[in-house]
């Protein structure tokens, strides 16, 4: 049999920006950012806005449930789940220099009972059986050095995403580049989960756009929401105050 080619991944390095400490692939393009002497908070707006399927759950029970990340970057997601909302936590990364950073230089813990980096493919990673249904909080954010579409963003991918939720599950997406890449992406979704799952956040200045989809689709009411998000910002330190007033529904 031909010898299987060893699979060629950018390199990875990092640069620093005054507190900042920020990773790349081989690009100027930032592949995530940590606060060198605040590891695990969220730095960036986007990454913030991932965890907005907190408002579709009590925040009581979320020390309960599973969150499972698509592409590592620099942890961030990954650490935040795990320290700060004290979830079992899964990451799914295929490169592997992505990890031996995120260890070295971005403060990432060994794993442990409650926390995992999985090395592979997330397409094929997620088809497997004991996802199914198994995750409440499914959060992907998967891109290349160019950093100009997402590396999977497929109806059938996003499928199977939608399969490895829990009823309460939501997976949110990082989609980032020209509109006419996110209109395309949220088609695509929306052909997965339903036209009545999707809500999206205003674009960030930096051209990040988060779009989260329900499992079972709801309309929570305002007041539900408002409450939720004292608390999420009291507990958690993030501004969910200002995501209810920029976060709405999909419309087709």
């Amino acid at each position: 049999m031909p010898r299987k080619e060893p699979i060629q991944h950018p390199e990875v390095n990092f640069s620093e920006e005054g507190p900042i400490r920020h990773l790349h692939l081989g690009s100027e393009w930032i592949q995530g950012s940590m606060l060198v002497d605040a590891p695990t908070v969220l730095v960036h707006e986007y990454i913030q806005r991932m965890m907005a399927w907190l408002l579709f759950v009590d925040p009581a029970t979320v020390g309960k449930r599973q969150a499972l990340q698509l592409g590592l970057g620099a942890g961030s997601l990954t650490k935040f789940c795990h320290k700060e909302l004290k979830m079992k936590t899964t990451a799914i990364e295929l490169n592997p220099q992505v990890l031996h950073a995120c260890r070295g230089w971005f403060k990432l813990p060994a794993d442990n009972a409650r926390m995992q980096v999985v090395l592979g493919d997330a397409a094929q990673e997620i088809r497997q059986p004991h996802w199914l249904g198994a995750v409440d909080a499914l959060q992907v954010d998967l891109y290349d050095e160019e950093a100009a579409a997402p590396v999977l963003d497929s109806t059938d991918f996003y499928a199977d995403c939608r399969n490895t939720l829990t009823e309460e599950g939501c997976m949110t997406v990082n989609l980032f580049g020209r509109s006419s890449s996110y209109q395309k992406s949220v088609d695509k979704i929306s052909a997965a989960f339903g036209k009545d799952a999707l809500w999206a956040f205003k674009s960030t200045r930096e051209g990040n756009t988060v779009v989260l989809a329900q499992r079972t689709p709801s309309r929570p009411k305002r007041a539900l929401w408002a409450e939720r998000a004292e608390v999420i910002k009291a507990q958690w330190g993030l501004p969910a105050d200002k995501w209810i007033r920029v976060f709405k529904p999909v419309t087709p």
